[in-house]
């Protein structure tokens, strides 16, 4: 059985923060662990300097296919713990956007699931996001390349 948690966060939250306590608590005795955060660019997609990326979702929903595209990688994978932490709501520049985490007996396997979900992230997870520069804020709808 994989050790799933997925949690939201409307403010700013600390990635490594989260990954200390996640390691603490979920994982147990595997021997390999992967993970990625990912933070907001200064640039928007047109290259003007980017104030804040705005991210809208739909509560309840976004946290199940959030699970559901986790629970689906790690039984891939056979990894034994995933953590997904994300923000919603206006996030500046240089803050944490995206934090995962992947636990498994070999360190394959932890970088495949880890590498899988953050793709399935960006083009699956039911988030809608705008970029604000100039004042002005713009949908985005594509997404940023590897």
């Amino acid at each position: 059985m994989t050790f799933l948690q997925v949690r939201l966060h409307p403010a700013r939250f600390d990635p490594l923060t989260s990954l200390a306590a996640w390691e603490c608590q979920g994982p147990g005795s595997t021997s390999a662990a992967a993970h990625f955060i990912g933070r907001v660019r200064a640039s928007s997609a047109g290259g003007q300097p980017l104030e804040a990326l705005e991210l809208e979702h739909y509560p309840g929903m976004t946290e199940r296919q959030l699970e559901r595209l986790a629970a689906d990688c790690a039984e891939r994978h056979g990894v034994a713990a995933v953590l997904v932490e994300h923000r919603i709501g206006l996030v500046l520049p240089g803050d944490a956007i995206v934090l995962v985490a992947v636990a498994a007996d070999r360190r394959g396997p932890a970088q495949r699931c880890c590498q899988e979900l953050l793709e399935a992230l960006k083009h699956d997870a039911p988030f809608w996001k705008r970029e604000w520069s100039g004042g002005k804020g713009t949908w985005i709808t594509g997404n940023t390349p590897l």
